[in-house]
């Protein structure tokens, strides 16, 4: 449509809801003489007279009469799209975000993220699903809005933003012959171990290290959940090599006990991934920012230098500055 097109919209909207070329000038700005000239122009344009003189006054015709709401609401529709858009209001905001993430996110950050939404927009809604190896491709197809997790190589055009550090521990069971000794490296390889592998793929960041030493493990167990490894480290004689938080925050409950990892593994960042469409987005803005605070809140400390890809040639390193104490 050209701007003449619309102008004419807007000059036949106006002539539509007053009935006179007098008011309609007037609604809209014009002299009487131009807006005469409008309605000229669309006459030729409809094959209508639009208007007829009926006595002092006008009357709209039938064409006219069936034009009316529909003229009115394309021109107002036309004007918000226009307008500025209107200051964000968490409160006000109602609509569903597509969240991927695995249950160690949930654990640690979801209650913290669920009382600042409660407190600042209850009509959102968050669903959450798993991470898999298509998580950028979803969020630029819109199958959803916000990805959790540790990435290898993401698209060039991916958003991101580091959200919390977090290091592994080895855990065990109360009373496991493990914790009877210093754990060494020898003690860790013969055992048998649980293994989480959210996307499902067998290996991981444990075996690449020890594969680097020429070393190897017996994974009896993988599971894509934490809390289910956390559980059958509970009631079996396994080892699980775990991160430190989400390990921490259950050992009590679950009666298990945290061991320094006999072999050196790096920290590592968890990051925000979004696609650059929803940059601008305010509702978006604002559930990254929740995610952001939450962390701060949940989870503030930090690990230096930690690694942020998944695959071994990842450039960064660094190790833990702390020593985990053994839980009883």
């Amino acid at each position: 449509m050209e701007s003449t097109d619309f102008g004419l919209l807007v000059s036949l909207d106006a002539l539509l809801q007053e009935g006179s070329v007098t008011g309609a000038a007037r609604r809209v700005g014009l002299s009487t003489p131009a807006m005469s000239h409008a309605l000229a122009r669309i006459r030729e344009r409809l094959g209508d007279p639009i208007l007829v003189r009926s006595g002092r006054g006008m009357l709209l015709t039938p064409r006219a009469e069936a034009l009316k709401p529909r003229v009115h609401g394309v021109v107002n529709e036309a004007r918000r799209t226009l307008e500025p858009e209107r200051p964000f209001v968490a409160s006000e905001l109602s609509r569903t975000f597509v969240v991927h993430a695995t249950d160690y996110v949930l654990a640690i950050l979801g209650a913290a993220v669920d009382r600042i939404l409660r407190d600042e927009a209850p009509a959102v809604c968050v669903r959450y699903v798993p991470n898999t190896p298509d998580d950028p491709a979803l969020l630029r197809d819109r199958g959803s809005d916000l990805a959790v997790g540790i990435y290898g190589e993401l698209p060039a055009e991916m958003r991101n933003r580091r959200l919390l550090t977090d290091r592994f521990v080895c855990v065990v069971r109360r009373g496991h012959p493990a914790t009877k000794k210093r754990f060494t490296l020898e003690h860790f390889i013969g055992l048998r171990h649980i293994q989480v592998a959210p996307r499902g793929k067998p290996g991981g960041y444990v075996d690449d290290v020890l594969r680097e030493r020429g070393l190897t493990r017996t994974v009896a167990r993988a599971v894509p959940y934490f809390m289910t490894a956390l559980q059958l480290a509970a009631a079996t004689d396994y080892v699980l090599t775990i991160s430190e938080r989400i390990a921490a925050r259950f050992a009590e409950s679950l009666a298990l006990e945290l061991l320094e990892a006999p072999v050196k593994l790096r920290p590592y960042a968890l990051s925000l991934v979004w696609h650059p469409r929803v940059e601008g987005d305010a509702g978006h803005r604002f559930l990254r920012e929740v995610f952001l605070r939450a962390s701060k809140e949940a989870a503030g400390d930090r690990h230096d230098e930690p690694r942020t890809r998944l695959d071994p040639t990842d450039p960064t390193s660094g190790q833990a500055r702390k020593r985990v104490r053994r839980t009883r």
